[in-house]
This record gives structure tokens, C-alpha cells and sequence, in this order.
């Protein structure tokens, strides 16, 4: 059962990591800070896009993951 979930952990580990790799990058410098107005039109849109679902994705793999993790610790410690 260990053995089990040790490799679920590292399949979920591998997901996480190339769904953050997938992820565009947040910071926009000191343009973003200026155009802040024009901007909320396209946040409007930006809920529904690739990028948005990819971001929640990587929510739940990345609980999903730190589950996996309380689940093996729990299981080393009781000796299975």
C-alpha cells in the first residue's frame, strides 16, 4: 500500500511541476501598474481562458499533493 502511494505522490508531483512550468508569468513590471484601467476589461474575459483553469488545476494537484505527503507520514508513523 506504501509503495502504492508513494508513486501516486510522485505521479501528482510530476503533474505540478509541469503544470506550473505551463503557467505565463504574473508580473508585468511597471507597465501593468500604469494600464491597471484598461485592464479590467480583459480580466473579465481572462476567468474563462486556458490560463485561469490551468491556475485552479494547479490548486487541487498541488492539495492533492500535500495530502499524498500527510498520508505517507501518517503511515510511516504508525510502522506499515
Amino acid at each position: 500500500m506504501l509503495i502504492f502511494v508513494t508513486i501516486l505522490q510522485l505521479i501528482v508531483g510530476l503533474a505540478l511541476a509541469t503544470m506550473i512550468l505551463f503557467q505565463s508569468g504574473k508580473s508585468r513590471g511597471l507597465s501593468g501598474t500604469i494600464g491597471g484601467i484598461a485592464d479590467s476589461y480583459m480580466s473579465k474575459a481572462k476567468a474563462k481562458s486556458v490560463d485561469a483553469k490551468l491556475a485552479r488545476a494547479t490548486k487541487w494537484v498541488g492539495a492533492a499533493f500535500v495530502v499524498l505527503t500527510l498520508v505517507i507520514n501518517c503511515m510511516l508513523a504508525a510502522g506499515m
